[in-house]
């Protein structure tokens, strides 16, 4: 892997991990159930992205197959929450 890549991947995942200690910061402190939800929809979003660049980094298809499967999982929970905040109830 060239140098300069290796050092911008390495920024990147720095840069990500702070993100989410951020968010997780507005997840246990947010003043009210829908920034907690918001908090928790852009974790999953930082996460993905995380193990994409790890993906990058160590060159394995593994990742790539885990950051699916956190979109996936942070799709279907962030709309059953947001739906529970709605109306009180996740399946009518």
């Amino acid at each position: 892997m060239s140098s300069p890549l290796s050092w911008a991947l390495s920024l990147a995942i720095l840069l990500l991990a702070i993100a989410i200690a951020l968010t997780l910061v507005r997840l246990l402190r947010g003043p009210n159930a829908y920034d907690r939800v918001l908090a928790l929809d852009c974790m999953y979003l930082n996460s993905m992205l995380l193990v994409l660049v790890l993906g990058m980094r160590y060159s394995s298809a593994v990742y790539f197959e885990a950051a699916l499967l956190i979109a996936l999982f942070g799709c279907v929970s962030t709309t059953a929450m947001a739906k529970f905040l709605l109306r009180g109830e996740v399946i009518e």
